[in-house]
């Protein structure tokens, strides 16, 4: 049995932050086992699931040495540490590195974590366990359209976020998840967004 095949990964598969972890195993070529946790039935919340989770949110990977680490991109870099290649999902060289680590983060604080705020309060999918705000559901949901310009000047200049396909292509792949779901259009309004999405779209780890 291999290293990986000796973990677990806890995850809802639907969801933007499932999607990031699961995309970049596909692209690394590893295979962990899964078990799917149904977030939105309160999985999550239970005792035993919270007494494992630092966040008690998914996804979570259970080691091989029995710990368990939360995050995607912590989960993506410890996959990465143990399995290096010469993908550079995460940068070939120092500047490289420099470039995924901002676009990723841009990607994360304005179009990620925003998305999710205006997912969450305008639809109050989790009102049974978070206060809702739908205003501020509303204000999000702007932010996150006007974000999208910023991506569409970025990707007229390079065909992927940090010039070479990366963690932050997946990131903003999840991303755009959550711009469908809001209702946010965006394929005919930025064409270079769009050719970028089709290029990911060829990618094998993305057909499925």
């Amino acid at each position: 049995m291999s290293q990986f095949e000796s973990m677990k990964l806890y995850q809802t598969s639907m969801t933007p932050s499932a999607m990031r972890v699961t995309l970049f195993l596909k692209e690394k070529g590893i295979e962990i086992p899964v078990e799917e946790i149904n977030v939105r039935e309160g999985d999550n919340l239970k005792v035993e699931f919270q007494a494992i989770s630092a966040n008690g949110r998914i996804p979570l990977l259970q080691l091989d040495d029995g710990s368990y680490l939360s995050e995607s991109i912590a989960i993506c870099r410890y996959i990465d540490a143990l399995s290096p290649d010469d993908k550079g999902l995460f940068g070939s060289d120092p500047k490289q590195k420099g470039l995924v680590e901002m676009w990723n983060r841009m990607v994360e604080l304005q179009g990620l974590m925003v998305g999710f705020q205006a997912f969450r309060n305008i639809t109050g999918i989790y009102q049974d366990r978070e206060r809702v705000i739908p205003e501020w559901g509303e204000e999000s949901k702007l932010r996150l359209g006007e974000f999208l310009p910023t991506l569409e000047n970025r990707l007229a200049e390079a065909e992927y976020l940090a010039g070479e396909f990366s963690i932050a292509d997946i990131s903003l792949w999840a991303m755009l998840k959550v711009v469908q779901a809001l209702g946010i259009e965006w394929q005919s309004q930025y064409p270079n967004l769009q050719q970028w999405h089709q290029r990911l779209a060829k990618r094998p780890a993305f057909q499925a």
